[in-house]
């Protein structure tokens, strides 16, 4: 936004604006006069800067008040070739600063000796060196009382720290080096106080995979063990918790963050090259994490970013013409506020969306409060003011539909990035944000609202630098603090903009770091197979929720600038997805043979799930139905339902109309009519029985019926004759027949010896040996065991 600081002379009134300039005059006429006296060749001299370097380590305290000693340390280093002589390090104070830009100056060229340097304190307020060979640095520390600084009215000073001397070359008193900063001066309470809102996020990058053990409490999967580093003492999370609990601030978390702690405190595994996994051993640790956080909370504004922290940019400008992407944001904003609550027991506010860098557009907008969201975080760099106001308005701007920008300043929210490792770096970070926050409060008499939001994953320098700031700020006489919720509340300025810039206006920086429509195509491509592989499932949560999560994670802010890590991820879910879909299938089959008109063919499903599956369909259908049926049609389809780790044969009739070999497809389906796995095709050989086969088998069977009918004809005859002629006692006539031994083999007719191996033995001579035995065409059980 357009900052008071763009606009020259601008103050609270116009009583504040003469005061000031006063000061501005007064306190430069030393300086004047003091060049004025110089030689002419003086600011030659003074060019030959870069010899010495002065790094102010420490300034304490930040903001002085009356009766303060302020104590000044750090070290100078000559870089030059030749060792310097009679140097000494002196303190220098300038004249206040009245606008935000000029504090940018001042910051742009701190170490610059062309640039004004101030007026010395001089005194016993210094630190003299004999000398200073090449190469070597030397600690200074000076202290001296704030009265001595001739401090006027309030507001920021220009303050520097300064080395002078003299080398062989240029045997003159100069100055070789300078370290400027700031010293906020505001002795007594102002008559109004800016509400701040500083944002103290706990964010990170994904850590947990998709995958999950097989046991009943689905050990988790953790990428690596990173996270354990992070939230160790001394980490970077560890530092954002032990900081930001002793500070007003506002936490802003991501649930996933959340999630993986709380997952290490139980039993969790780390995966190694190949497949292998190792078992985690840091389950203390994220239980002492997560206590500090619970307690740190407590009380507190926190507010809930969507699961994984989604990358609302990149949906917004790759993803929203992929069906389905936007349902990814829903699910994500639903799962964080439960995620939130049941691990930290606090009710989050759910109401804000964060886009990249506070960068919007009319897309990112719209995306952002497609979920719910109708308080979107933006930055001033992004949506600038336009009509020229002369100070820093309040945070809030209403932008239609019901929808409120959060602006947050840019200045102060991006003070803390960068290298902060070093001492001096992070001093003069907490100095220039001291400077631009009373800065923004001397603008004018009207209270307002301003909003701090620095960069998502602060590391460990840049927190302590953030919370040596707050610190400050907090005991101050021109900063209140206040939550995001009741700044996004604040009356809005009637003359702030509102208009939300256009999409051509969205940073290229940022623009080449988000996610491809490639990406969110194949987060389609894994939602779908997961929505067919979870109806067959008696326990869906067992995939869906890992599996759901998953595909939140792959949308997250975090793989901004790595996109092979991204792919990998995205690939990783996927195939794991494939492999769990993969224990549900169908066995191969080789060739089966058919003799006869019927017979039943047997198709086994197998389960290496955990769990039992059901709600499939299996249908087998013949290619050439004219020749072999499947239960009297084309096709025919069964239910089938397997328990975990088990197998399943259903059986399927069959009938065969015709010679030859028909190629058989088994297939799985969803009830909902979706292919589920790869078909299995195996041919099935019909061997029907033959007509001349029939004759054969008719005829046998025929004479069979004639000697026997010619038997009983001969039987009844003798008996009519023995009864006619009285017996054969009676007669005295040999009939042949031995009473005694009826069976003789004399006595016997040729076809008598032949009928009985014919009548008594069911299998012919003619019938084939079956090739298939006969089954039972009911359905198996599902308990058969898988042979493994």
């Amino acid at each position: 936004m357009a900052e008071a600081a763009d606009f020259q002379g601008t103050s609270a009134s116009p009583a504040r604006r003469w005061l000031r300039r006063t000061g501005g005059l007064l306190a430069g006429a030393p300086l004047l006069a003091g060049l004025l006296q110089l030689p002419a060749a003086e600011p030659a001299q003074a060019a030959s800067s870069d010899t010495v370097s002065v790094s102010v380590d420490s300034l304490s305290p930040s903001a002085p008040t009356d009766g303060d000693t302020l104590t000044v340390s750090g070290t100078v280093t000559n870089n030059g070739k030749k060792t310097v002589t009679g140097a000494h390090v002196g303190l220098r104070v300038g004249p206040p600063l009245t606008t935000r830009s000029a504090i940018d100056s001042v910051a742009r060229h701190s170490d610059d000796l062309q640039s004004g340097t101030g007026t010395e304190v001089g005194g016993k307020y210094e630190e003299k060196f004999s000398k200073l060979p090449p190469g070597v640095a030397e600690h200074f520390s000076i202290s001296v009382p704030v009265d001595k600084l001739d401090l006027g009215e309030d507001g920021v000073y220009e303050f520097g720290v300064a080395l002078s001397g003299q080398t062989s070359a240029q045997p003159w008193d100069q100055l070789l080096g300078i370290q400027r900063t700031f010293l906020p001066w505001q002795p007594s309470e102002a008559d109004t106080k800016t509400k701040t809102t500083f944002l103290w996020p706990l964010i990170s990058t994904v850590h947990m995979t998709a995958r999950t053990g097989a046991g009943e409490l689905q050990t988790p999967v953790f990428l690596n063990d990173d996270l354990a580093k992070e939230i160790a003492p001394g980490g970077r999370l560890a530092q954002m918790l032990e900081l930001g609990k002793d500070l007003d601030v506002t936490w802003v978390i991501d649930p996933d963050l959340l999630a993986s702690v709380d997952a290490m405190a139980g039993n969790y595994r780390i995966q190694g090259d190949g497949g292998t996994t190792t078992a985690g051993t840091h389950q203390a640790l994220a239980k002492q994490w997560l206590a500090g956080l619970q307690k740190a909370v407590a009380g507190k504004e926190v507010v809930a970013l969507p699961f994984a922290d989604p990358d609302l940019a990149s949906l917004a400008h790759n993803g929203t013409s992929v069906t389905g992407s936007l349902s990814h944001l829903k699910d994500a904003t639903d799962v964080a506020a439960i995620t939130v609550k049941t691990v930290l027991h606090v009710t989050p506010n759910t109401d804000f969306a964060w886009p990249v860098e506070g960068a919007v557009d009319p897309s990112i907008m719209k995306v952002a409060t497609s979920a719910g969201a109708d308080r979107v975080i933006a930055r001033s760099d992004s949506l600038q003011e336009t009509a020229g106001l002369p100070y820093t308005p309040s945070a809030a701007r209403p932008v239609g539909g019901g929808t409120t920008a959060v602006v947050a300043d840019a200045r102060l929210s991006t003070a803390f990035e960068g290298d902060l490792t070093k001492a001096d770096s992070a001093t003069l970070a907490v100095q220039e944000f001291l400077a631009q926050s009373l800065e923004v409060n001397a603008q004018t008499d009207e209270q307002r609202s301003i909003v701090v939001a620095p960069q998502r994953m602060p590391s460990a320098s840049q927190a302590q630098a953030m919370a040596a700031a707050l610190k400050v700020l907090q005991d101050e006489a021109w900063s209140q603090s206040e939550s995001l919720t009741a700044a996004a509340k604040a009356k809005p300025d009637p003359d702030a903009t509102t208009r939300v810039p256009s999409t051509s206006a969205y940073p290229s920086s940022l623009r080449k770091q988000e996610l491809p429509r490639t990406a969110f195509e194949q987060i389609a491509r894994t939602q779908d197979k997961l929505d067919n592989f979870k109806v067959i499932l008696s326990d869906q949560s067992r995939v869906v929720t890992p599996f759901g999560r998953a595909i939140n994670r792959e949308m997250s802010t975090s793989w901004r600038g790595s996109s092979t890590e991204a792919d990998s991820f995205r690939g990783d879910v996927e195939n794991w997805l494939d492999e769990l879909a993969d224990q549900v299938k169908l066995i191969d089959k080789s060739e089966t043979k058919l003799s006869g008109r019927s017979a039943t063919i047997p198709v086994t499903v197998q389960n290496n799930l955990v769990q039992p599956v059901n709600h499939l369909i299996l249908r087998l259908t013949s290619t050439n139905p004219t020749r072999l049926k499947i239960g009297g049609k084309a096709y025919y389809e069964q239910r089938v339902d397997v328990s975990g780790g088990h197998s399943q044969s259903v059986k399927f009739t069959t009938s065969a109309n015709a010679n030859g070999r028909v190629s058989v497809f088994a297939q799985l389906y969803t009830e909902d009519g979706q292919d589920y796995g790869d078909p299995v095709q195996f041919d099935v050989k019909v061997t029907e029985v033959t007509p001349t086969v029939m004759l054969v088998i008719g005829g046998g069977v025929l004479l069979l019926v004639l000697a026997g009918f010619r038997m009983y004809t001969q039987r009844k005859r003798a008996a009519a004759r023995q009864g006619e002629d009285g017996g054969p006692d009676a007669a005295g006539e040999d009939t042949g027949e031995d009473p005694g031994n009826p069976g003789a083999p004399g006595d016997r007719l040729p076809e008598e010896s032949d009928a009985p191996s014919g009548a008594d033995d069911p299998e012919q001579p003619s019938d084939p040996a079956p090739d298939t035995a006969p089954e039972s065409a009911d359905p198996s059980g599902t308990g058969e065991r898988v042979d493994r």
